[in-house]
């Protein structure tokens, strides 16, 4: 395992995360979190810190389950991974967490459209 290419690729898509859960959950759909301010953690902000490292911890073990699964076939392959670990781990999230709490389903279904390949469970600061 090439080392520099693991740390790097484990911080691009850490990057990706963060860039992507602020335009989701910040832009698109910070109207409808602020609606529903009575769902929140009271102490929530004061927990951000536990998001960031289980996203940074996310990214590293998604980097390495694709490098122990790799077959060199090329950006595809990289896609069809991102594809799947999404379809696996935010879709289904989503409506795990539409089951424990007292969500609308019509932001359930928002989280399933705009998520695939995005960590599952931001709702929560995890």
């Amino acid at each position: 395992m090439n080392i520099k290419r693991f740390l790097a690729g484990g911080l691009a898509i850490f990057a990706v995360f963060q860039i992507c859960d602020f335009i989701i959950h910040g832009l698109i759909l910070g109207d409808t979190y602020m609606s529903m301010t009575n769902v929140w953690r009271p102490d929530m902000m004061s927990l951000m810190w536990i998001m960031y490292l289980s996203s940074f911890i996310f990214s590293y073990l998604m980097m390495y389950i694709f490098v122990k699964g790799y077959e060199d076939r090329g950006l595809l392959e990289g896609v069809r991974f991102g594809i799947l670990i999404g379809l696996m781990t935010y879709i289904l999230g989503a409506f795990y967490q539409y089951a424990l709490y007292p969500l609308p389903l019509s932001l359930v279904l928002k989280w399933a459209g705009y998520g695939p390949g995005f960590k599952m469970g931001r709702l929560w600061s995890d």
